[in-house]
């Protein structure tokens, strides 16, 4: 198993996060990718980390090392910092989920508001993934058919200047992807635009 745990430290309680090789039989049966990029907000140092059998980590480094030369001496070091915060990174990645979960609830709460949207509460990371499936097939002036989530990205975009990434880059194109890891203020901002956006969109479709 190969398990991406990039956003392990950022959970909503009381969800929690567990790591797939402390399961029952599965610790020589897992791969653990992480990294700094999204706990401690590292990610211009390009630094991660896998753990498992070491035959297996070690013909992975073999691999990297030709294909990158490995991450640089610097970025090691700022990773070892990180993880030398202890209680005090503790308490600062603390404060770091308690306002993404801020902008998470205003989200949330905005898009269950709007009408023809739907969405589930996420229980970790910084993202949404909304499905506005419900105003395919509807036309917008001065733009044209929208027909998937990726005209409908495009739209927000270009008429209204919110940048989302369409779903069908994730596997449903039903919905649309939007990061919160901006401040409230811009969310506030963007979610005016995509009430505007969507008003004109209802005339021609069954919301």
């Amino acid at each position: 198993v190969l398990s991406d745990e990039i956003y392990e430290h950022i959970i909503y309680a009381p969800a929690t996060h567990t790591s797939f090789a402390s399961l029952p039989n599965m610790y020589e049966r897992t791969l653990t990718v992480n990294g700094f990029s999204k706990a401690f907000a590292m990610t211009g140092w390009r630094l991660g980390y896998l753990a498992g059998p070491k035959h297996i980590v070690a013909a992975c480094s073999k691999l990297q090392g030709q294909v990158s030369s490995g991450a640089s001496s610097i970025s090691q070091k700022a990773g070892v910092a990180a993880l030398g915060l202890g209680k005090a990174g503790g308490e600062i990645v603390a404060e770091m989920v308690k306002a993404y979960r801020e902008r998470r609830d205003f989200l949330v709460k905005s898009f269950r508001e709007m009408e023809g949207v739907k969405i589930s509460e996420p229980q970790g990371a910084f993202y949404l993934f909304i499905d506005f499936s419900a105003y395919y097939g509807s036309e917008a002036e001065g733009f044209g058919l929208i027909s998937d989530s990726s005209s409908l990205a495009l739209y927000f975009l270009d008429k209204f200047q919110v940048a989302m990434v369409p779903g069908d880059a994730f596997g449903d194109d039903s919905c649309i992807r939007i990061s919160y890891a901006t401040s409230l203020d811009v969310l506030r901002v963007a979610v005016d635009n995509i009430r505007k956006a969507l008003e004109p969109l209802r005339a021609s479709v069954s919301v």
